[in-house]
């Protein structure tokens, strides 16, 4: 019998929604632990379909659902969402599979017409991205959510040079097609292109403990977008807890007690097997020996018998 405290290791992928017990794989970046080695999501991945759970009881009766600059993982989410229409678009600088090619800053939608759109990791490319932000908010209906993510540096101003060279731009932003590394004041054009937004962390949507189980980032932030402005306070770690995170954090912690019972149990189960591994031996060992000394004593009276 063997066992291992790897069968107690275990990650739930939300994406595919399967209990993963392999290590997760590293990021593009190299990151580790970022990759669910199933369905290769990455955390973003994971955690929209935690965000989109949470927001079910506004997704209903979609008419239109629009993803700019889609990716395998997630569209397949947003097809579970069972809208009338899901359109997806994207600029065409890549080969991703899109309904049309269009520019963020140009959508090709009529006013008012989009019960939900998600845009990730987009507009820190876009040169004008309060074009763009007002595009969104043009054609976001009037119960209407947009989902946005950009790379942020919280406690610092918006950093942007739409005239840098590559390699400063890698430097500063991280890639080469970047154009800004996102501050604080990203509320502030959001609010200007009329959009009221709330900021929502991993860990203020479902607790610490769920983020390592969920494989999630715990530093990631979404905006989520309504028509209007300003900034409603933001849902981010530390934060007051809600029911689902101390309900999470109950759970997880009751796991983690019993699977610490459990590796208890297999250490002296492994123990058990290793104490009847050699009893085995040694009765294995004792019946040699008993069949030996038979053998002996059978040729003594042979011996014997010729003798006489």
């Amino acid at each position: 019998m063997t066992t291992s405290r790897e069968h107690l290791t275990r990650t739930y992928c939300t994406v595919c929604g399967s209990m993963v017990s392999r290590e997760f794989r590293p990021g593009p970046d190299g990151r580790p632990h970022a990759t669910c080695p199933r369905c290769r999501s990455l955390e973003r991945h994971r955690f929209l379909a935690l965000l989109l759970g949470t927001l079910a009881p506004d997704l209903r009766d979609l008419d239109l659902v629009v993803e700019i600059a889609p990716s395998r993982q997630t569209t397949p989410m947003l097809d579970r969402l069972g809208a009338r229409r899901r359109i997806s678009l994207d600029a065409g600088y890549d080969s991703r599979d899109v309904d049309a090619l269009a520019s963020v800053c140009q959508l090709p939608l009529r006013d008012g017409s989009v019960d939900l759109l998600v845009c990730y990791h987009v507009l820190e490319h876009v040169p004008d991205d309060c074009a763009a932000m007002r595009e969104i908010a043009r054609v976001l209906s009037p119960h209407g959510i947009a989902l946005l993510e950009v790379p942020i540096k919280v406690g610092v101003g918006t950093d942007e040079d739409l005239e840098a060279p590559e390699e400063e731009r890698l430097r500063r932003f991280g890639q080469r097609d970047h154009v800004r590394w996102y501050g604080d004041d990203i509320d502030d054009r959001l609010s200007a292109a009329g959009l009221a937004t709330v900021r929502v962390t991993p860990p203020a949507l479902v607790g610490e403990a769920a983020v390592k189980w969920f494989g999630l980032m715990a530093s990631e932030v979404v905006w989520i977008a309504r028509h209007g402005s300003g900034a409603a306070p933001a849902m981010l770690a530390g934060g007051p807890g809600t029911g689902l995170t101390a309900a999470l954090d109950a759970l997880l912690t009751d796991l983690d007690h019993t699977r610490e019972r459990l590796d208890r149990a297999r250490t002296r189960a492994d123990r058990a097997a290793a104490q009847r591994d050699a009893l085995r031996a040694r009765l294995a060992s004792t019946r040699e020996e008993l069949a030996l000394a038979r053998e002996a004593g059978v040729l003594t009276r042979l011996r014997r018998a010729v003798h006489l």
